[in-house]
């Protein structure tokens, strides 16, 4: 059973979508689905449903929805066996699924994929990251509710995607399309104008499409926002770019953008056999030789 949280909760088994009626049955499925395998406490489902409106009979209800929730699944597969996917443990529930199945999780891999392949095969990081970022249909976790766990999750995985679009940008840098990147950097940099790693590739963006000028602005624009909104002046990777720049340093027009979280070293521990075009079929684009474990 496929499991989307990237957007709208989607359940899909064999291209048959199952239709989950009420939020709180997508919370319960979306929460127990970020840790396939390993199980969520009931105090922490209770939570995550009601807060601090927790009603007398809290206990009953989430037994209740769970029990709701398998029957759904059963009703709706033509499968009485789908009801096993949520099990009772001792102390809660547990989601027996495949953690590759879950977008969210296979998305997180992904990217850490590409990561070890940066410095490796930055064609591969590329085609990785540009499959990954493609499973997203909207916010994650879209009609979740806004529980703790949600919350949290909504935030890591937000985290994760500019990661990746680090990544992605800093493997098109080093493939030397810079002036291909230069639009969605000054999007990327417009929508969140404090991230610091943007700043730094757009002005080696830019200087290497031959517009110091413009460089130079992206760092006095930047700089600006960091005083005026957080009351701090750029990190030491934005500022040598700019020293970089000022200078007309000559290691700006080849290699990497600069140092940054997410640019990785060369890993020869990376896989030496390339992802081939071939797809599995859990619909997400999965390479063959995606891990599916953490």
């Amino acid at each position: 059973m496929q499991i989307r949280l990237l957007g709208p909760i989607q359940l899909i088994e064999e291209n048959v979508p199952i239709v989950l009626p009420g939020e709180k049955l997508r919370t319960i499925m979306a929460a127990l689905a970020l840790t396939p395998g390993t199980p969520v406490l009931a105090v922490d489902l209770l939570d995550e449903l009601w807060g601090d409106k927790l009603p007398k009979t809290a206990g009953n209800s989430l037994q209740s929805h769970v029990a709701r929730l398998r029957r759904i699944l059963a009703q709706q597969t033509g499968k009485p066996s789908t009801r096993a996917l949520v099990r009772t443990s001792h102390s809660g529930y547990v989601l027996n699924v495949d953690p590759a199945d879950v977008d969210a999780l296979w998305f997180t891999r992904a990217v850490d994929l590409a990561s070890r392949h940066m410095g490796v095969d930055h064609e591969l990081a590329v085609k990785l990251l540009g499959d990954a970022f493609a499973v997203w249909r909207g916010p994650a976790l879209l009609d979740a509710g806004d529980g703790m766990i949600c919350r949290i999750a909504y935030a890591r995985l937000e985290e994760t995607r500019l990661i990746g679009r680090e990544l992605f940008i800093e493997a098109h840098l080093r493939l030397g399309r810079h002036q291909q990147v230069v639009p969605e950097l000054e999007q990327l940099l417009t929508q969140h104008p404090l991230r610091e790693r943007f700043c730094e590739q757009l002005m080696t963006a830019l200087y290497r499409s031959g517009r110091q000028a413009d460089a130079i602005s992206a760092y006095r624009r930047v700089q600006h926002n960091l005083a005026t909104e957080l009351g701090i002046d750029p990190g030491p990777g934005m500022q040598r770019k700019f020293r970089e720049v000022l200078q007309q340093e000559e290691n700006l027009l080849r290699g990497s953008s600069g140092g940054g979280a997410a640019t990785a070293a060369p890993n020869t521990a990376a896989p030496k056999t390339p992802v081939p075009d071939a797809l599995t079929s859990n619909g997400f684009g999965h390479p063959q030789d995606m891990p599916h474990s953490a």
